[in-house]
């Protein structure tokens, strides 16, 4: 098993291009199987859940490949309905593929994905909003079987009781050739929603609404559909990191090719620690100090446009070693502060109380042998390491490699001495 050895306590600095948003990259994939042709996906990150995705449409009879960044998908001959437990079970997104398979072929198999274990991620919404579209499920276990009667969904009329992104996605896909229109009330914003209707609407699909809370589709033959060459958008969550990376262990940096509107949450609640930034197009510059500040306002994780919950554990990172205590409230899983353990382990002081998370700001951090315990989590390991006294290990990395491009790279162009072993 692989695993990161950082000698921390060193002053960052340099320039960071950032990698292409894995959670724009993943449903777009899945949403390749409803052209019948060749999409090319440029700007994909190299990371372990593009070729999960990868292995998932080749499984289904397309032909897809990925390398330097860029994955390409001929569906054409893509029949196949079943995802084996085996491939669905590598990441927690393969969800999204039970709408693409089922607008495509109007009947799919799956089971209950994989991935990091946050908690509870119930599909009720999913397999709700798809039975009001005309589909027939039947749940055996961990296993789903999805059958539409006439081939094709019909349109209806949706209400999400909470704008889940992964939902969303799964209507979007399943209506865009369905038979009439499909209206999604209070549906996710974020802007990785915003990209998969982009790459639809480049291949022909008809959305609109997208970002405001209120999605129409207007379902298209499935003939219409057609391929194309998609640019997939920044990552902003790779950014938050890199960002934190610095503010935990003082520096400057650049951050280019950054999403820097879509970055707001988050940027907004970083300025609040002392940090002197400025964003200048698509470039974001970083500057930090003197010790930060803790923020006095409770960080809550909220759907976009709030701070997104991906960010949280990096942030926690970063403000570890901050003046003041600042406070945590995670409102969107009910395990997302497992990586709290292994922070405490570094000399941090973390209280949880329900589903608040109490930082008390200590002078310095110091190296510990750790285990990554998912994706953000790693990360958040990664910032404290860098910026913690001495030698820290981190074990379980096949976590981090699911959402950063070699983070042993990136941190090495910002001067941190960390190496995979």
């Amino acid at each position: 098993m692989q695993r990161l050895i950082i000698e921390g306590g060193k002053r960052l600095s340099g320039e960071i291009e950032l990698q292409g948003c894995k959670n724009s990259a993943l449903p777009i994939m899945a949403a390749a199987l409803l052209c019948r042709g060749r999409c090319v996906l440029r700007h994909c990150p190299e990371i372990t859940d593009i070729y999960s995705a990868s292995r998932i449409l080749n499984c289904l009879g397309a032909e897809c490949s990925f390398s330097d960044g860029t994955a390409a998908a001929d569906t054409a001959a893509a029949d196949g309905t079943e995802i084996p437990d085996a491939l669905m079970r590598e990441m927690r997104s393969s969800i999204v593929f039970m709408g693409a398979i089922l607008g495509r072929c109007g009947e799919c198999r799956v089971s209950i994905p994989g991935g990091c274990e946050l908690g509870a991620r119930p599909i009720d919404m999913h397999l709700s909003a798809l039975r009001r579209m005309g589909t027939i499920i039947n749940e055996d276990g961990g296993s789903i079987y999805c059958r539409i009667p006439s081939g094709r969904a019909r349109g209806a009329r949706l209400t999400l009781p909470f704008p889940s992104v992964g939902a969303t996605e799964n209507i979007i896909l399943c209506a865009v050739c369905a038979e009439g229109t499909t209206i999604i009330n209070n549906a996710a914003r974020e802007p990785e929603i915003c990209d998969l209707c982009g790459f639809l609407r480049s291949c022909g699909a008809e959305i609109s609404g997208d970002g405001c809370g209120r999605i129409t589709v207007e379902g298209v033959p499935p003939e219409k559909l057609h391929g194309c060459t998609y640019t997939i958008m920044p990552d902003r969550i790779a950014g938050a990191t890199y960002l934190c990376m610095v503010a935990a262990a003082g520096g400057e940096m650049i951050l280019k090719n950054a999403c820097t509107a879509e970055m707001e949450p988050f940027l907004s609640v970083l300025e609040q620690t002392g940090c002197s930034m400025c964003c200048t197009g698509e470039t974001v510059y970083l500057r930090s100090g003197a010790r930060l500040r803790a923020v006095q306002d409770r960080i809550r994780t909220m759907p976009h446009p709030g701070f997104p919950t991906d960010a949280q554990a990096v942030l926690m990172a970063a403000l570890t070693t901050a003046e003041g205590t600042s406070v945590f409230e995670e409102t969107i899983f009910d395990c997302r502060y497992r990586h709290t353990e292994a922070l405490r382990k570094m000399g941090a002081e973390i209280d949880i109380v329900g589903r608040a998370a109490v930082v008390r700001g200590v002078g310095r951090l110091h190296g510990a042998e750790v285990s990554a315990t998912d994706l953000r989590g790693g990360a958040a390991m990664v910032i404290a390491g860098l910026s913690a006294e001495g030698t820290t290990i981190i074990t379980d990395i096949s976590h981090i490699d699911r959402g950063y491009e070699k983070i042993e790279e990136a941190a090495a162009r910002l001067g941190g001495r960390v190496r995979r072993e």
